[in-house]
């Protein structure tokens, strides 16, 4: 599976930024679909993630309810819509594949380039 993230960039505090992530290779529907992240200074987190074919989701403490994660299987494309950014959401973002089991632990396998947030006045 090979991901292709983008949309990152300055936002303003309050503001909204929508990250894509388009996949190619093996089906995309196979896998669960997620966002990592990583701070300067800090370890790489889990962020959201969402299941191919009844849609669950799931969302790290930090972001649920301000991020909402979607897909479009027949664009092999996943989105995390960011809203009410705050400074501490300011981080490289990467879109991850790979089994539910493990979509929210550092043992996913597949992981795109990633994309930067900045979150600044």
């Amino acid at each position: 599976v090979q991901l292709q993230a983008s949309g990152g960039g300055l936002a303003q505090p309050g503001g909204s930024v929508t990250l894509s992530c388009e996949a190619s290779g093996r089906t995309f529907t196979d896998y669960t679909m997620g966002w990592f992240r990583q701070a300067p200074g800090k370890d790489r987190e889990f962020v959201a993630a969402i299941e191919w074919s009844e849609g669950k989701v799931y969302y790290s403490k930090s972001v649920r309810g301000r991020f909402a994660i979607s897909r479009d299987n027949s664009d092999l494309t996943v989105y995390l819509q960011m809203n009410d950014l705050k400074s501490e959401d300011t981080a490289v973002y990467y879109c991850v594949a790979d089994e539910w089991v493990v979509i929210t632990t550092n043992l996913v396998r597949y992981w795109g380039q990633g994309t930067r947030v900045t979150v600044s006045s």
